[in-house]
């Protein structure tokens, strides 16, 4: 009795091992999980902390209050309208356009007036306590005495977002690039929008099932995954040097990211028009539609969630991406904003990689701040593409 009650217990013992151990591998990938999650979320706070705190000193920028001299000489010396003590506090680039000014105010010239100017970068970057600011000690002493005498003051920079590139940081600004951008992404969009959807649609409603087309999905999906700096290279070869398009144009960026963009905008549309159900399509049918009929009346208003999305989604990459515009010389310094699409252009992404290059401690904070502006233009996007999912969005 007791031999054939053994092998039972003996098998009762190690199925309730086993499933111990299944249970203790559950809890470690469930807690394998949590630790990774809660690695990425403290990442993207860590990211968000580090880029926002860098960003904010960046709107906002000291001015300086200092007796102008409006001589005659200063149209063609623009030095001698502040005090040679003064002229490292107060910003050149605003200097510079002191002889403009008093060309055309010339009921100016012979009056001395106290006013309200843009400080050089360095004694913005000193107000701000900022090590690495590279004022001078007599310099310091002279803005310390001016603090003190309530003639500096911190303001809204809007210069960033009205003005261009700029050697002299206290200038620079982000007008130019966000116009290229929006240049940029209007010649991507209205080139790869189009030709992707209708790709897509010939592809999943009207080819037939054979070896070529098989060939051609499959390229797609190959050009979806190379990496962006190879469109770069191939929009030189094709748009600059075969079509001629001018170098460094939004014409030429916006046509090699139609390129990049393209192969994203084809997948995501394919995928659209297949989740509409086939009965939809048999019923256009059985009603005597003919296939166009039916893809233009019945599937494609179904499937436009998606092909919105896909699209939104495809254009955001695209104006994140800095690798392929460089190749097309998109990262030339353009301190004016183009007036059309064969001008010189830069882009945000662009603009972003010139300042981090660059030594000055104040184009550091300018440099977040830009990426700042690019996120939530990025994550506007994609918050867009969220919300026209989810309020057409039909499930079957």
């Amino acid at each position: 009795m007791n031999n054939s009650t053994q092998p039972n217990n003996f098998i009762s013992d190690e199925k309730k091992l086993r499933q111990k151990r299944r249970e203790r591998a559950d809890s470690r990938f469930h807690w394998y999980g949590l630790t990774a999650l809660g690695l990425a979320l403290a990442f993207l706070v860590f990211f968000f902390v580090d880029i926002i705190g860098q960003a904010v000193p960046a709107f906002y920028q000291t001015e300086v209050k200092v007796n102008i001299h409006y001589v005659e000489a200063a149209k063609t010396n623009y030095n001698k309208a502040v005090d040679h003590k003064l002229r490292r506090v107060v910003s050149r680039a605003w200097l510079r356009t002191l002889p403009v000014y008093l060309k055309r105010h010339p009921e100016l010239i012979g009056n001395n007036i106290k006013q309200w100017v843009p400080a050089d970068s360095r004694v913005d970057q000193y107000i701000k306590q900022h090590n690495g600011h590279g004022l001078k000690s007599k310099y310091q002493r002279i803005v310390d005495a001016m603090a003190e005498e309530g003639r500096i003051r911190q303001v809204f920079n809007i210069r960033f977002f009205t003005s261009g590139d700029s050697k002299l940081p206290e200038n620079a600004g982000i007008f130019s690039a966000a116009v290229g951008s929006i240049f940029t992404l209007l010649i991507t969009m209205l080139i790869a929008v189009p030709i992707g959807v209708m790709t897509a649609i010939y592809l999943e409603e009207f080819s037939e099932d054979n070896h070529f087309t098989r060939i051609i999905e499959v390229n797609i999906n190959n050009l979806a995954a190379i990496p962006s700096i190879l469109y770069g290279l191939l929009g030189l070869a094709i748009f600059i040097n075969f079509a001629g398009v001018p170098r460094s144009s939004a014409l030429a960026g916006g046509l090699t990211l139609a390129l990049m963009t393209l192969p994203i905008i084809i997948i995501a549309t394919r995928a659209a028009l297949q989740s509409v159900p086939s009965s939809i399509r048999e019923a256009a049918f059985g009603l005597g539609a003919s296939r166009w009929q039916t893809t233009w009346h019945h599937v494609l208003p179904l499937a436009m969630p998606g092909i919105l999305t896909g699209s939104i989604i495809g254009l955001a990459q695209a104006m994140g991406e800095t690798a392929p515009l460089l190749i097309v010389g998109m990262v030339a310094y353009v301190p004016d904003a183009p007036d059309n699409i064969l001008e010189a252009a830069t882009v945000l992404p662009a603009q972003i990689y010139t300042w981090a290059g660059e030594s000055l401690r104040a184009y550091e904070e300018r440099t977040a701040a830009a990426i700042l502006v690019l996120l939530t233009v990025l994550l506007s996007l994609n918050g867009l593409a969220v919300y026209l999912r989810k309020h057409f969005e039909r499930r079957w």
